[in-house]
């Protein structure tokens, strides 16, 4: 700690992102990557785009990526913000937001970053508890709030909330901003997309990262009515004009266009979170019905942390969360069929001992 840090410094705990070690042969299951790369047109794209306009910034407003995008999803160009991941999105919709005098609500188990922008940006909040099988309940919503936001499928128990909850939810708070963070949407959840014509207070925020396996190249967006995208974009131009370089825009957009890819790679990663599920479950393991990429699991004999280590002494890395509510439990990436087995193995010796 140094004397020049500000109070705010001071007192803020940062989030916590899952650890990229180093180590040979390891099975990495923590952070929720595809274990898929990404389509060969990405990689195309991006090598065409690294040449001599390197040297020129790239088109601060993203227009292709955004029109790519908008026809994609079937709304407006305007309707489209993207930026530097999902979390610069949703930090940006924050400030822009969801600070307001009343509390922002969100759940008590769900994305470890949103207390951490609360914190950095002064926003007052509740949490509101899931119920006893780890689900939202959008009636317990049902009380005074400056703004809502959900993960759905919720992280990290990747449990979805059908649409049509969603929709129960907005009308319940016509006046109030509502953030849907639809990262893992794309494994079997309903997205609120379709809702935002009816309700100009709904932003869908997604991000590229996870089933489209480009984590690296940072690419995040968010859908919703104008007047919330021009907030966006006006947070943006006072924080960094140019938050996507011209060969992140041109991967991106070449991703978006080689839809039969995305689809085959998705239902790959569907069919290993099944067939993981089935191995945890003959293991002894409750396994939370999940929408996402990842399984939120526990053991009755063993404890979150207990396993989590015992995983890791056998190269195989998962994410463990100490809270009271999540301490049993193991998230666990849903990975290649090779790593599904060796994670499976690896937790029947220890289970074994």
């Amino acid at each position: 700690m140094s004397r020049f840090w500000s109070d705010l410094v001071r007192e803020l705990e940062p989030y916590v992102p899952g650890e990229q070690p180093r180590v040979a042969d390891l099975v990495k299951l923590n952070t929720n990557e595809s274990p898929f790369g990404p389509s060969p047109a990405v990689t195309a794209a991006i090598t065409a785009e690294a040449a001599e306009t390197l040297r020129l910034y790239p088109d601060p407003q993203s227009s292709a990526l955004r029109e790519a995008l908008a026809t994609y999803h079937g709304v407006k160009s305007h309707q489209v913000f993207v930026g530097n991941g999902s979390d610069e999105v949703l930090a940006h919709a924050f400030v822009a937001l969801l600070k307001h005098d009343a509390p922002l609500l969100f759940p008590d188990v769900t994305y470890s970053f949103y207390p951490v922008y609360c914190a950095m940006f002064a926003i007052a909040y509740e949490t509101v508890p899931l119920d006893e099988a780890m689900r939202v309940s959008v009636a317990d919503y049902r009380r005074p709030a400056g703004a809502i936001i959900l993960a759905n499928p919720n992280a990290p128990t990747g449990v979805a909330l059908p649409r049509d909850e969603i929709r129960q939810l907005l009308a319940d708070h016509p006046d109030q901003p509502v953030v849907i963070d639809e990262a893992y949407v794309d494994f079997g959840g309903e997205t609120a997309i379709p809702l935002i014509a009816e309700h100009p207070n709904l932003l869908v925020v997604r991000t590229m990262s996870k089933s489209r396996g480009l984590a690296g190249l940072r690419v995040g967006y968010a859908i919703g009515d104008a007047g919330l995208i021009e907030a966006l974009v006006r947070v943006k131009d006072s924080f960094n004009s140019y938050p996507l370089g011209r060969p992140v825009q041109a991967g991106a957009i070449a991703s978006i266009e080689d839809e039969a890819y995305f689809q085959d790679r998705r239902a790959a990663v569907i069919a290993g979170r099944d067939r993981m599920t089935r191995g945890l479950e003959a293991l002894g393991f409750e396994v939370l019905p999940s929408s996402a990429n990842f399984v939120f699991a526990r053991h009755p004999g063993r404890g979150g942390r207990e396993l989590a280590q015992a995983l890791r002494e056998r190269a195989v890395l998962v994410r463990h969360f100490p809270a009271p509510r999540t301490a049993d439990f193991l998230r666990i990436t849903v990975g290649t069929d090779l790593q599904i087995e060796r994670l499976l193995a690896a937790l029947t010796e220890i289970l074994k001992v």
